[in-house]
Parts: structure tokens; C-alpha cells; sequence
């Protein structure tokens, strides 16, 4: 896919108040890790992940993607009645039904002439929400639209701990440990014609790629019965996530340069999906790309799902590690697995 007519317009994120250390987690833990003799500090150890923050008890997921909804429209100077387009692309949403993006529309003052619904794919729906209305954009079906999503990790997180001190063995300890470092926020993306935004950034393309041979191998749902009942599990066989991820990250990437012209020296700057250390220097490492290349918040953030590319580019740019006319690659991998990586020339 090649764009022509597509500009990131702004970027707007939101950040949970509440601050969770991964040892504060583990301490809840103390059993179980006595019982298997490991010690306190493995989470942090493992995954690099020092930190993550959590929503206030009750928050909803419209209420996150609102506020950062907002903040994207203010940084862009836009009128939420010119928004054409408006997808909630969450992983978390507050209903089966309606549409959570309905709730985020009405409370920015969308106009009743946007189309305004939901997606869902992993950790891509930002992502794919972007391409359904960069694609509307480029053929002239619209002018400008709105992708927002919220995240939310207590309540899975709070389940998991619990069903491991009840349930202490070893083999949901090691599914488990990806759910412990989860986080939470809110972000918003604001694609426009280019005419629209003119000091925004050039979306110029980018490639979609699968293998869901591998769709078992991370699960969030109910024990059993219908979405939304609970209680709910989330069950990671990271290893092999890691392994097939990388491998189809890899052959994607080629791909992705070669589909935007970019086989010279690659992209300047990349933005992952921030899943944790042994993650990022694995990708890094079969894409040939060196750690100075990419920014990572894993580090304070834990891995926020749909929100974690986005939020992470918005703090990039904030932070000066993106610089004008950059060649920046958003590079995103999703269980399933899926694959979607967009190049924007910032």
C-alpha cells in the first residue's frame, strides 16, 4: 500500500495516574514465588520492565480515548465536527454493544455525519484504524478521521494474580508472566488530507503481513461462554510468540522496505510495539537495525497493548528523537500473528 494524499496530523495520549512497580505485583506473588523458590526482582530481571501505570477503579475505556481524543483534535487545531471518521480500536472496550467509539464520539461532539464504530485486532487495531482511514483519505471518501483507543490492564492483572495463588503451579506461572506486564492508556491519532495539515507528517505506505497457524498461542477471554462473561484468562506462551513473531517480522520488514523504496540504509527511526527487553533486542537484532534507531518506553509504560506504538511515537517526538524529514518505520506485531508495519516521513 502507497500513499499520496495521507498526513498524520497529531498524535495525543493520555497517562494513567496510578504507578505499579513490577516488585509491588510480585510481592502480592510472595507464595507463589516461595513455593517455586524464585526470587523477588525476575519480573523487572526478564522483561525490563521496571514500571507500568493503572486507571483509577471505574474508569472507563470511553473516558480515556475521549480525554486523549481531545487532546489529539486541541494539538491540531481541528474542529471534532470536520472528523469524518471516527474507530475505537481497543482491545478493551466498555460493551459488547454499542460501539465504544459511539460513547467517544459523543462526548468530543462529533458530527451525525461521521461513521463511528469499533475494530479489533490485538495489538495492531490502532494501527489498522489508521490504514482504514488512510485508505479513505487516498481514494476520496473522506477527508480526515479520528482512531482513538483505550487500555486497561488492573482487572486482568488482579484476575491473574489471584487464579495463581489459588491455582500455584508452574506452567500457568510461565503463561502468565506476559499479563504481569501490562499497562494501561489512552491515545488518539488524527489523519488528514494533507492540505489539512500541512505541518503534520507524511503517511507514505506500508505492507500487512499473517501466519495465524499461530493464533493459539496468546489468548485473553473467558474461562469458557460468551465474550464478556467472566472470569476471564489471559494465557501467553511467550517463547513461542517471540520465536514466530520475530520470524514473521523479519520477512515482513523486507517486504516493507522494499515496498517504500527504503532497501539503501533502511528507516532512520522506528517505533515497536513495546513488549520488553529480550522482545526489542530480538526484532532489533533479525531486522539488522541498531538499538540507537529505536525508542522504547517499555521501560515505565509495561506494554499497553493497541496504545504502546502510538503513545511511544507521541513521546519520541516530544523527547527530540524524531527530527523533520525523518524516515520513520511503525513497526507492529500482533498476536495472532499479525503483522503491519507503516513508513511516515516525519
Amino acid at each position: 500500500m502507497k500513499y499520496t494524499r495521507v498526513n498524520i496530523a497529531a498524535i495525543g495520549y493520555e497517562l494513567p495516574p496510578n504507578v505499579v512497580r513490577s516488585i509491588t505485583l510480585e510481592q502480592r506473588l510472595a507464595a507463589v514465588y516461595r513455593k517455586f523458590g524464585i526470587p523477588l526482582g525476575q519480573l523487572e530481571a526478564m522483561t525490563g520492565i521496571r514500571e507500568r501505570r493503572y486507571w483509577n477503579p471505574g474508569q472507563t475505556m470511553a473516558d480515556g480515548a475521549t480525554a486523549a481524543g481531545r487532546k489529539t483534535l486541541s494539538a491540531a487545531r481541528f474542529d471534532p465536527g470536520d472528523v469524518e471518521i471516527l474507530i475505537y480500536a481497543g482491545v478493551c472496550r466498555d460493551n459488547l454493544e454499542p460501539a465504544t467509539a459511539t460513547a467517544v464520539a459523543d462526548g468530543l461532539g462529533i458530527g451525525r455525519r461521521s461513521e463511528v464504530y469499533d475494530i479489533s485486532n490485538a495489538c495492531l487495531g490502532v494501527l489498522n484504524g489508521m490504514v482504514q482511514i488512510a485508505n479513505a483519505i487516498e481514494v476520496g471518501a473522506a477527508r480526515a478521521g479520528l482512531v482513538v483507543s483505550c487500555e486497561s490492564a488492573r482487572h486482568i492483572v488482579d484476575q491473574t494474580i489471584m487464579r495463581l495463588l489459588d491455582e500455584p503451579n508452574l506452567d500457568l506461572f510461565k503463561t502468565s508472566l506476559a499479563t504481569l506486564t501490562g499497562g494501561s492508556g489512552a491515545v488518539g491519532v488524527l489523519l488528514t488530507e494533507r492540505t489539512l495539515a500541512p505541518n503534520g507528517h507524511a503517511l507514505l505506505g506500508g505492507v500487512a503481513r499473517s501466519d495465524c497457524r499461530h493464533h493459539k498461542l496468546c489468548r485473553w477471554g473467558p474461562v469458557r461462554g460468551l465474550l464478556g462473561s467472566t472470569p476471564q484468562v489471559m494465557e501467553t506462551h511467550a517463547i513461542d510468540v517471540l520465536n514466530h513473531g520475530v520470524a514473521l517480522g523479519a520477512t515482513t520488514f523486507q517486504d516493507f522496505v522494499r515496498e517504500l523504496g527504503w532497501q539503501d540504509t533502511g528507516p532512520d527511526r522506528i517505533i515497536c510495539h513495546q513488549v520488553g527487553a529480550t522482545n526489542r533486542e530480538s526484532i532489533l537484532r533479525a531486522l539488522d537495525i541498531p538499538p540507537q534507531r529505536d525508542y522504547s518506553t517499555f521501560e515505565t509504560l509495561g506494554n499497553i497493548g493497541t496504545v504502546s506504538l502510538p503513545i511511544t511515537a507521541a513521546l519520541a517526538q516530544e523527547n527530540g528523537f524524531l527530527h523533520p524529514g525523518d524516515r520513520v518505520g511503525l513497526l507492529g506485531i500482533g498476536s495472532g500473528l499479525n503483522c503491519l508495519m507503516l513508513g511516515a516521513a516525519w
